[in-house]
Formats: C-alpha cells, structure tokens, sequence
C-alpha cells in the first residue's frame, strides 16, 4: 500500500472521504487476491469480473464499518465472499441430494491430504466444471474455512447436503485431475 498512510485505519478514514487515489490504491493493492477468490465461485471470467466490481462496490459503500477488529483485507474477502454468493443464489444453484452423507465414505488422512500441489490455473478450470453446488460448497470449507453447519446457513441447505456436496466434489476433482494426469 502507498507508504504515506500508516495504518489501516487511515486508509479507511481517506476512503471514507471519498480520496479517489486511495481508493485506486486499495483497489490496486486488494484486486488480485479478491480475483482469485471469484474465480473460484464463478462459471466465467466474466462472471467473476462482475462478482469483483460488484464487491468492491460493495467494499467502498461499507467500508465505514470496517472496525479494525482483524486485517482490512481479511474484511474485504468476507464482503467478496457475500457478494460472490448473492451472485451465485441469483444463478438459482442446484444442489444434487442424491446422496446421503452415510452412504459417503469418509476420505482416509481427512480433506487436507486429499490433493496435491499443483498449478493453480488447473485447479480454476476444475472448479468451474463442478457443478454449481459442489463448485459453492467446496470452495467455503476447503478454501474459506466455513464449517457445514455456516454452510447451510449461509445456503439455505442442511448440513448433511453441504457435506454431500463436499464429498461429490472432492470425487469429481479427483477424476478430473486423474484425466490431467495431475494425480499421478
């Protein structure tokens, strides 16, 4: 960030009163991260562009209750995770509840060994693939560290869906890494 302002709380206080440079500046120095993070909700880069603009919107209009409790950028990524999933329950996401969580099995080191290192751009396109509900479901627990029963909250869904769809996720990232040799 620009070496004038100290501190977080003065960059909010210049956004507040409407200082375009810092607001570039915050844009600027927030944008790539927050990409990243509607990437991966999003069908399109398009769409994630929308989701982006439509964060910062919202980042800008309520920045006055940032309260400094935590980092700034940790609050920007909670307001584009909202505003990521307002965009994905206006696409009407469909979640498949074909599958009760007893009838998953359980994954045998737990979700954190369950892929390995690879290229980021791989792990984009296979997300975008998923369909809609394991797509929402797996990037709040794996990446944005929610728990099921957020989850479900947050969806309008039970726990036992978001875990459904967390492990039919975790399947079909599988197969499409083995198809990519990115498994082997």
């Amino acid at each position: 960030m620009m070496t004038y302002l100290k501190d977080e709380k003065q960059w909010v206080r210049a956004c507040l009163e409407d200082d375009l440079l810092v607001q570039k500046a915050l844009y600027q120095h927030f944008a790539p991260k927050m990409m990243g993070v509607c990437l991966r909700f999003a069908k399109t880069r398009t769409e994630a562009e929308d989701m982006l603009q439509d964060g910062f919107y919202r980042v800008f209009c309520d920045i006055g209750q940032y309260k400094g409790d935590g980092s700034l950028e940790g609050w920007v990524r909670k307001v584009i995770v909202n505003v990521a999933l307002q965009h994905v329950r206006r696409r009407k996401m469909l979640f498949d509840s074909n599958t009760t969580p007893e009838e998953l099995p359980e994954p045998e080191n737990g979700y954190e060994d369950a892929f390995p290192v690879f290229l980021m751009d791989d792990l984009l396109n296979a997300l975008q693939q998923l369909p809609e509900g394991c797509q929402v479901v797996f990037n709040l627990y794996v990446l944005e560290g929610f728990s099921h029963q957020e989850i479900a909250s947050q969806l309008n869904i039970t726990t036992g869906t978001s875990k459904s769809q967390l492990s039919k996720a975790r399947s079909l990232l599988k197969e499409q890494f083995a198809k990519m040799d990115i498994l082997t």
